[in-house]
């Protein structure tokens, strides 16, 4: 088997939201952090590395700017990638690009897997990004390089030039299979990513990295979105207290209170 391109994004994390008092996002106040199902991503062409042999590229586009401003959690991002199995890591990091779109990211990849002569037998992402969740970039990916595109996987096997996959579709899971080269996007449950070792933790410091600009890249779809803004959910509670001398006249209240509000029907 040949070498496996896996797609590595720096994310928005969830877990620093912060909203104005005008309940708008501050994005710039948000960190960045490696989306969790690229950790998966990133697992499985590990696995796949070590039983199939070939190296293991990554790709990531930054789509969250200033540059300057997130240069530390990319390198932090990209690092992670590196210590958990990735040889080799290309970065696409330019102001001209951010924020991105699904469009401008899928072009970028593409136009960086031609200028360095990549040519990948299989490339992984994950379903879809915590913060964007669009699930299209390894499909648009799929289409720009006329390569067959399996989405959903949860399980992934490499056999006789060709993947055989199986879809977790929800309802049911489906079995499919496709000729190599192709694009896979996988699910969290495909495997359980495992932190990296403190030896291969130094080891990425050492591994090869090569930052590319818009300009260097043939191809690439300037954005075309623009985010006016972004507003967190606001959830107002309306704090009612049920008293009572027993528990079953708080549970009589608790119902009544429930098919007041329609939550229930008697």
């Amino acid at each position: 088997m040949g070498d496996i391109v896996v797609l590595v994004k720096a994310a928005l994390n969830p877990e620093t939201i912060r909203s104005r008092p005008d309940g708008t996002v501050d994005i710039d106040a948000m960190s960045l952090k490696i989306s969790d199902i690229d950790r998966n991503a990133v697992e499985e062409a590990n696995r796949l590395k070590s039983a199939l042999g070939g190296k293991v590229y990554s790709i990531t586009i930054l789509t969250w700017g200033p540059v300057a401003k997130r240069s530390k959690d990319l390198k932090m991002a990209v690092q992670e990638a590196l210590a958990k199995g990735v040889d080799e890591a290309y970065i696409l990091a330019d102001d001209e690009i951010v924020p991105g779109d699904p469009v401008t990211t899928a072009s970028a990849i593409v136009g960086i897997i031609k200028k360095e002569g990549l040519n990948p037998d299989l490339i992984l992402a994950g379903e879809a990004t915590i913060d964007g969740f669009t699930g299209q970039i390894a499909g648009r990916v799929a289409a720009k390089l006329g390569l067959p595109y399996v989405s959903f996987a949860r399980k992934i096997e490499v056999k006789d030039g060709k993947i055989v996959a199986e879809r977790d579709l929800e309802d049911y899971l489906e079995t499919v299979e496709a000729p190599l080269p192709a694009v896979v996007s996988v699910t969290r449950e495909i495997n359980q990513p495992r932190p990296p070792t403190l030896l291969q933790i130094r080891r990425a410091s050492k591994k090869p990295q090569k930052t590319l600009k818009a300009a260097d890249v043939e191809g690439l779809v300037k954005p075309k979105r623009v985010i006016e803004e972004l507003r967190v959910v606001a959830v107002k509670r309306k704090q009612i207290i049920i008293e009572g001398d027993t528990l079953e006249e708080i549970a009589d209240k608790l119902i009544d209170y429930l098919v007041k509000e329609g939550v229930l029907q008697l």
